[in-house]
């Protein structure tokens, strides 16, 4: 039976206090032996002289919803994992906040290193998920992923 693909968009940043608690949530699960994570974080980057202050993230939802069941579905299938969660941040996140979070776990550690890596990786190539770059000066630009 095929999984229903998940919403993994959430308001705003991501706490570490939401980070924390999925990490907790594993604990019970003694057949897994790794874990990693992925965290993205804004940067505060400089453009034509002007620090960025935040990110406001948009996303075509329906097709980026899709599309990340896609790359976790993929994922499954080339990686011996035991579970995977996917998380990006839609609206307004601040310089020095996390906008995705991506955890994945296993029985061994060599699968996560290269899970999470393929993941991330197909994420930036793939989901419709954009960000508008605000500056202090209140200006703004479309950012590129790289």
């Amino acid at each position: 039976m095929e999984k229903k693909p998940k919403n993994v968009f959430i308001e705003g940043a991501i706490s570490s206090e939401f980070i924390g608690t999925s990490i907790a949530k594993h604990q019970s699960k003694t057949s897994i032996g790794a874990h990693n994570i992925f965290l993205g974080q804004v940067r505060a980057d400089k453009s034509n002289g002007k620090s960025i202050s935040a990110i406001e993230y948009t996303a075509y939802e329906d097709m980026a919803i899709a599309k990340f069941h896609e790359i976790r579905e993929a994922t499954f299938e080339k990686f011996n994992l035991t579970c995977m969660h996917i998380y990006h941040s839609l609206g307004l996140v601040k310089s020095g906040e996390i906008c995705l979070f991506v955890f994945v776990s296993s029985p061994r550690r060599k699968e996560v290193f290269k899970a999470l890596e393929y993941v991330v990786e197909e994420i930036k190539a793939k989901v419709p998920v954009f960000g508008k770059e605000l500056f202090e000066d209140n200006s703004h630009q479309w950012k590129v992923n790289t």
